[in-house]
């Protein structure tokens, strides 16, 4: 097990960046240059099945680089950030056992800075009779509360309950950081807002085309709406078309708003990590990345 007086001889590769700008295809040829793995560090791609509209590296895609932390889990089932931690840190000693380099990728912010920051999630327990009563409260109620302690909604999914009340539960007691992790490179694809629109667009309208409509069909009858993926962006848009309220463009227009938000969360998450090296192109992340392992 990589333990503090090791972790900083394992060098590390971090690709992070705002959804759609390219992370995962940066990751892919980094990993295939430097003789990498790949840990995918997103909230919604440790569920299984849940494939088009995480925008999941495809077979293919994972046959041709090994991918770590992808189809981990059931819907209903339940993953944290310290438990992501956990597994992380599992797969970089495994990958690095075998003379492989580490390639963190993702836009989940916290599970990023779980590994770079070397996280620890203990925390307070739940208390048991405030979550049940919390949990008859509806998502704005949760919001009004979290807002009456001074809690900080900022890096929250408010359409996620279960997260709004552990948040108030806990009384906003967040992870201990230490400092940033040793022998590390932290990459972030820089992209202006209209560019990355544009690519948001483009993904949306490939999502469409690749069946996301019978992806979303299958999993609601499978799952409900209540389990966590369901309630993530390129799910939840759904639920209003299935009930006959909305059209295909009303679901596809809200998929876009919701992902440029989350963008916007994301830009703002990454970029009060100085540690960033932000790269325009392949050609800077190579350069970043030898010179990088070659100190």
């Amino acid at each position: 097990m990589i333990t503090s007086s090791n972790k900083s001889t394992v060098p590390i590769i971090a690709v992070v960046g705002f959804t759609a700008s390219g992370k995962s295809t940066l990751g892919m040829q980094l990993a295939k240059r430097f003789n990498g793995e790949i840990i995918a560090a997103d909230a919604m791609t440790v569920y299984r099945n849940f494939d088009i509209g995480t925008a999941k590296p495809t077979q293919k895609e994972q046959s041709e680089i090994q991918h770590h932390l992808l189809d981990i889990i059931n819907a209903s089932s339940k993953f944290s950030a310290a438990e992501f931690k956990q597994r992380a840190e599992e797969a970089i000693e495994d990958i690095a056992s075998r003379g492989k380099i580490p390639i963190l990728v993702g836009g989940s912010g916290l599970y990023i800075d779980s590994i770079l920051y070397d996280y620890d999630f203990r925390a307070p327990p739940p208390n048991t009779r405030i979550r049940l009563e919390l949990n008859t409260k509806t998502l704005d109620e949760l919001v009004a509360i979290a807002g009456s302690k001074g809690l900080s909604i900022e890096n929250i999914d408010i359409h996620n309950k279960r997260r709004l009340i552990r948040l108030i539960e806990s009384e906003g007691s967040i992870p201990v950081q230490r400092p940033l992790r040793q022998n590390v490179l932290v990459l972030g694809i820089n992209m202006p807002k209209e560019t990355l629109r544009k690519r948001v667009e483009a993904r949306v309208s490939a999502m469409l085309a690749q069946g996301l409509e019978d992806e979303v069909r299958h999993l609601s009858r499978q799952y409900g709406w209540r389990v966590e993926p369901m309630r993530s962006i390129g799910y939840r848009e759904w639920q209003g078309y299935f009930a006959g309220s909305q059209t295909l463009d009303d679901v596809k227009k809200a998929i876009i708003t919701h992902t440029m938000q989350l963008a916007k969360k994301q830009r703002t998450w990454f970029k009060r990590n100085t540690s960033i090296e932000w790269v325009n192109n392949f050609n800077e992340s190579v350069e970043y990345t030898t010179t990088f392992l070659n100190k």
